[in-house]
């Protein structure tokens, strides 16, 4: 993604039959402007790949944190509907059972009123 760390601009080596001055010794010389910008524009992109970066961890944090709160969201209604869904079995249980209970009532009831019916006809026969 970056690119690796460039070498800085060699410097000349003095021959003998020059002055004993370096290049680098004139701070206001083309090859220490070249290096002051180099530096500089190393130190900016150091900068900014740290900043991108501490951006990136960021979003992923908070990224990560919707998601949690969605999940959460979406779990509480599942949730919710489960518990419910069970609520309404157990009564769907109690009265099949209640139901049952008044069936056997109901066919005891005919039985009697049927046997109070043949009683009465074998009476006024």
């Amino acid at each position: 993604m970056y690119s690796p760390q460039l070498p800085l601009a060699r410097t000349r080596v003095p021959d003998s039959s020059s002055s004993s001055e370096t290049p680098n010794a004139d701070p206001g010389g083309l090859e220490a402007s070249l290096l002051q910008f180099i530096h500089h524009h190393h130190e900016a992109s150091l900068g900014l790949r740290d900043r991108t970066e501490r951006a990136k961890k960021d979003a992923i944090r908070n990224a990560a944190r919707v998601s949690d709160l969605l999940v959460d969201a979406v779990n509480g209604g599942v949730q919710e509907a489960f518990v419910n869904q069970k609520r309404i079995e157990l009564e769907i249980r109690a009265l099949a059972a209640t139901i049952a209970r008044f069936m056997k009532q109901t066919d005891h009831w005919l039985t009697a009123t049927h046997a109070i019916n043949t009683a009465i006809k074998v009476v006024y026969a």
